[in-house]
């Protein structure tokens, strides 16, 4: 990995996390709208968008030549799981769990800490181990105190961890990657949307427009992550991730005024710990060659 593309990964990375950190401000406007409907917008508008950048950069021939067998079968898995990851955030913030969702994304880099060591083989140290370890200490302090809905958490941390993990080995490029992968959704957003009994809009100008714009909320830091999670260690993408639920985790306790338990406050403070010593672990192993 060459020194310019590490640093493009790097900007690409950061500059998704923090769109992403930023997502329940926008989604918080979108409360009158269901959640399945919300993100029933959010794919057609995608792929709208998506079908329009692959027409000026002609890049229809070359996508579907790469979407065949193995890697067709991949992106379908990878479908699925960022929708799956997109109707729960969506309606945790909707419901007033923004707390639980940042939780997510605080134990989501450990996951693909986890998943890179198992699967793709990436090494980690002791104390790395340990993070892991402290961690999982604190999903089990809020599994055990009954202290929110764990299953936010936990269902946002492995989807999102495991789509990472396909893209990453997936033989396509980011736009590549997520045109297919927005036209496989298309269809089942479409029927959600002309079979539902909401409207599909009329709502109002201001949430017309925003529904339209999910297109470009939803694409652009997906574009941004794909590419750089092409560019980057897991480890290192697992490391930036901090970013969001930090954004995240300030918006639910100063914006939304959600309740912060001590429960939480245990929990959280095991999670920032585990990640402060992966941090501290990652240091003396930088050299890649």
């Amino acid at each position: 990995m060459t020194t310019a593309a590490t640093r493009n990964g790097l900007i690409l990375g950061v500059s998704a996390y923090v769109l992403w950190g930023l997502l329940p401000l926008y989604l918080h406007l979108l409360q009158g709208v269901p959640a399945l409907q919300v993100l029933a917008h959010r794919v057609l508008w995608s792929v709208l968008l998506l079908a329009v950048i692959v027409l000026v950069m002609r890049r229809g021939g070359a996508i579907l030549a790469a979407a065949r067998g193995r890697t067709l079968l991949l992106l379908c898995g990878s479908a699925a799981l960022i929708a799956v990851n997109w109707l729960v955030y969506i309606w945790a913030v909707q419901n007033g769990h923004v707390l639980e969702a940042s939780l997510g994304y605080f134990i989501n880099p450990l996951v693909n800490v986890a998943l890179g060591m198992v699967v793709l083989g990436e090494r980690i140290g002791t104390i790395q181990k340990a993070a892991v370890a402290v961690a999982a200490a604190g999903v089990a302090v809020l599994a055990v105190a009954g202290g929110g809905a764990l299953w936010i958490p936990l269902t946002l941390a492995f989807s999102f961890g495991l789509y990472g993990l396909i893209r990453k080995v997936a033989a396509i490029d980011a736009l590549g990657g997520l045109t297919v992968e927005t036209a496989l959704l298309a269809a089942p957003a479409l029927a959600v949307l002309l079979l539902g009994a909401e409207p599909v809009f009329g709502r109002g100008v201001q949430t017309d427009t925003l529904l339209v714009l999910a297109g470009a909320v939803t694409a652009a830091p997906l574009l941004m992550f794909a590419a750089a999670a092409r560019r980057l260690r897991y480890a290192t993408m697992g490391l930036l991730q901090y970013i969001a639920p930090t954004l995240q985790f300030l918006e639910a306790v100063v914006l939304f005024r959600e309740p912060l338990r001590t429960v939480h406050v245990v929990t959280f403070a095991l999670i920032w710990t585990g990640c402060a010593l992966y941090a501290l672990g990652s240091r003396p192993r930088r050299v890649i060659r």
